[in-house]
């Protein structure tokens, strides 16, 4: 039995045919309304809207009993981890909503301008929301922390908002990919057979590189060097946000994070600017319908990657990859490599969630690692790390979307500018050829497989 309780079918390429049909309405209506001068492009049609009629294909398609077909879109729907990364949506846009409400992202816009010199502000950025992330373990929960003091900084500076949202993304999936508390690193780990200490040092190798490189290419940015005005705040409103940082490095559980954030955010608000509780929970259901379309495309994707994978689509896209891998080079720690690399990336770019797609890609991934003698912690690592290049960089993955909701601007105009990432994937495949891959006999604390 499959993850969501049924069967899945035998690989089937056709499988993948309701993800091109969103994917052609979704990114081809906001392209040719772009290409007309329209603006909010990608807004013109509605992403869960534009995803309703894949969801039918998708459902017509099936080859099980109409009863089935609609349970398997359920249970995709309520995946553990689709419904997490919902309640993260709705609790990241109420923190947003009464942080800025009380005066916080003032406070921090002015704390930032007051710290970070006018030519560091973007390196600056990536730097803070990399730590954040890694002690966070979630790209989602440090994009919601962070974004709306990125954004004040960003008016504040006079710096494109897609620019600065790339930068906040790129900072975020670098903790994302990295951290011992991270989704991803514990679902790699645990599919591959290898300790998170081993995964972590193997990571670091790729991620610190790519890290650096992204650094000097932002330096060479030109944002300006005259001093930025910081506006008149008080101070102490900023302390609710530097609070869930350190509550976040002690490793508490993100729900509880964000939960206390809002609460310090509102009571600091009541005793420096009279913030009224009624105020209080208006803004808090602000911050819940801010994230309504981003909340409703997630659920409908979950659902929707799950009838392609009953389908045979990720089937499909396993089998290949691993056989044009093979393809590429005789060596077969190399091949595995590029497997590993390539099944991750297609089915990433598939289901849109980075932890879903290592789930998925875990077990063929663990048996080309195995034919290659490739170490589990260099396939954990690859795992990991391709699967959080492709969901930083997806235009209707949940980073970008969160970040256009919260900038106000088009999901790709932020992948766009998600430099770490395609740096990262570059310094990853080079690696490939210039590193020998780490092999079993190389890795006597491997877990036997």
């Amino acid at each position: 039995m499959s993850e969501l309780g049924t069967s899945p079918q035998p690989a089937r390429a056709i499988a993948l045919l309701p993800l091109f049909v969103f994917l052609a309405l979704f990114l081809g209506t906001g392209i040719y309304f772009h290409s007309q001068g329209v603006d909010m492009a990608f807004y013109q049609l509605a992403s869960p809207v534009a995803i309703l009629p894949a969801i039918i294909l998708a459902v017509w398609m099936s080859k099980e009993a109409l009863n089935q077909r609609i349970q398997t879109f359920v249970e995709g729907v309520g995946h553990p981890n689709i419904v997490t990364m919902c309640m993260i949506y709705l609790l990241a846009g109420a923190f947003s909503t009464v942080a800025s409400a009380t005066g916080g992202v003032d406070a921090m816009v002015a704390l930032g301008l007051n710290i970070i010199p006018p030519s560091f502000i973007l390196p600056g950025i990536f730097l803070i929301a990399a730590v954040v992330s890694t002690a966070m373990g979630t790209s989602m929960g440090t994009l919601a922390a962070l974004a709306p003091v990125a954004l004040g900084l960003s008016n504040e500076a006079n710096i494109e908002p897609a620019l600065m949202a790339g930068v906040l993304v790129s900072g975020s999936m670098f903790g994302d990919n990295l951290s011992f508390i991270s989704d991803t690193t514990i679902a790699a780990t645990r599919t591959q057979g290898c300790s998170m200490k081993d995964k972590f040092r193997t990571n670091l190798r790729i991620a610190v590189p790519a890290a650096v490189l992204t650094i000097i290419g932002l330096l060479f940015i030109d944002t300006g060097n005259a001093p930025i005005e910081a506006p008149d705040a008080n101070l102490w409103l900023a302390i609710p946000y530097f609070a869930i940082i350190v509550l976040a490095v002690t490793g508490l559980n993100v729900f509880v994070v964000l939960t206390l954030g809002i609460l310090l955010a509102a009571a600091f608000g009541m005793v420096a600017v009279n913030y009224q509780w009624v105020a209080f929970s208006q803004d808090i259901y602000t911050g819940f319908t801010s994230m309504q379309e981003i909340f409703l495309l997630s659920l409908l994707i979950g659902g929707l990657s799950a009838l392609i994978r009953q389908q045979g689509g990720l089937a499909f896209l396993s089998q290949n990859v691993e056989r044009i891998a093979q393809k590429l080079t005789k060596k077969k720690s190399r091949a595995a490599s590029f497997g590993i690399a390539g099944l991750t990336a297609a089915t990433n770019f598939s289901v849109a969630n980075n932890t879903v797609t290592i789930l998925i890609s875990g077990e063929v991934s663990k048996r080309l690692a195995q034919e290659g003698k490739l170490a589990p912690r260099q396939a954990a690592s690859y795992l990991d790390i391709f699967a959080c290049v492709v969901q930083g960089a997806l235009p209707y993955g949940a980073q970008a979307l969160l970040m256009g909701a919260s900038f106000g601007i088009s999901p790709l105009s932020v992948s766009i500018h998600t430099f770490y990432c395609f740096i990262l994937a570059v310094v990853a495949v080079s690696s490939m050829f210039l590193v020998s891959p780490i092999k079993v006999d190389e890795d006597p604390q491997a877990e036997a497989a």
